[in-house]
């Protein structure tokens, strides 16, 4: 009878562990595709400018190599001379009127200049409304990145509800996930106060 009982407790020791590991690996996925969020903000970005050149500012600029869209980054070297300046050197002289060219079709407000061996782009201060349609487009960015937590937050706690856990470990779950859900839009926040601080900065 106490070897009966003692299977019995084996097997739901094992069923819990079981369970919990089945827990750990939803919040574990969860927490990545909050962070993949997160990424995609910081990466979004880097492409709005603020006032300062940098190299990021051209982030969204593919070029047509061979056939083939490759990131500038890729096709030659793109600097800043002083903070009003980006000085393209592409590795291949053929491939300076096709970087003109896709630098004016990405749309970024730049006026690109070719001498014949580098294009020169003139970074021109913001205007106080160019200044606002830059915050405005940050805070889309950003509100993407939450839409993106909380759907992740919506699917944990459907595949928490499917599992055969207790309902004490499921409250307790669903507590974990809205505790990622609160740290993960906090940080986005943070990203866009920074951003917007950068933005408005003269």
């Amino acid at each position: 009878m106490i070897l009966i009982l003692y299977l019995c407790q084996l097997k739901q020791m094992k069923n819990n562990l079981h369970m919990n590991e089945e827990i750990d690996l939803i919040l574990e996925t969860t927490k990545e595709a909050m962070q993949d969020s997160v990424a995609h903000l910081e990466k979004s970005l880097l492409n709005i400018r603020a006032g300062k050149a940098s190299p990021q500012m051209l982030g969204s600029v593919f070029v047509d190599y061979y056939g083939s869209q490759t990131p500038l980054a890729q096709v030659a070297n793109v600097n800043t001379p002083d903070s009003r300046t980006i000085s393209i050197q592409p590795w291949e002289k053929n491939m300076l009127s096709v970087i003109e060219k896709a630098i004016m079709v990405a749309n970024l407000g730049f006026n690109p200049m070719n001498n014949g061996e580098v294009i020169i782009i003139s970074v021109p201060p913001l205007t106080e409304e160019r200044r606002k349609e830059l915050v405005k487009q940050a805070k889309g960015e950003s509100e993407e990145a939450k839409i993106g937590v909380r759907n992740a937050r919506q699917d944990a706690n459907k595949e928490i509800k499917k599992t055969e856990s207790s309902d004490d470990i499921k409250k307790d779950a669903e507590e974990r996930v809205q505790r990622l859900t609160d740290k993960y839009i906090k940080q986005i926040d943070e990203i866009l106060a920074k951003k917007e601080a950068e933005i408005l900065k003269v």
